[in-house]
């Protein structure tokens, strides 16, 4: 399940959930809808994960956790720590970063 971020308060959910995986966005980006759907299908397949939608222009605390200066953007936090992000329309390097914070 995805939740979306309704606050800037991305710290305090990644210090409350061990694996964290938000994709960055803006209303106005087209790749990010289309990456939409794919950060949902890896969401209902990484039940052990928190995924988020931040919107990346409503949360500029949020956005600075992961240097955010592209979108889309994806992100990872593990046990309360920023681990990774990659800036991608495509789903091989989003379904790497999340394995690479799912598989341990």
């Amino acid at each position: 399940m995805i939740k979306e971020l309704e606050q800037d308060n991305l710290n305090e959910i990644v210090s409350d959930n061990e694996t964290v995986v938000v994709q960055y966005m803006a209303g106005w980006c087209g790749n990010c809808r289309l990456m939409k759907p794919k950060f949902k299908k890896l969401a209902s397949e990484n039940e052990n994960a928190t995924f988020l939608l931040v919107d990346a222009e409503k949360y500029p605390e949020s956005r600075k956790m992961a240097n955010v200066d592209n979108l889309p953007t994806f992100a990872t936090f593990k046990n309360g720590s920023f681990v990774n992000q990659v800036q991608t329309n495509k789903f091989e390097p989003l379904k790497d970063l999340v394995n690479e914070v799912t598989s341990n």
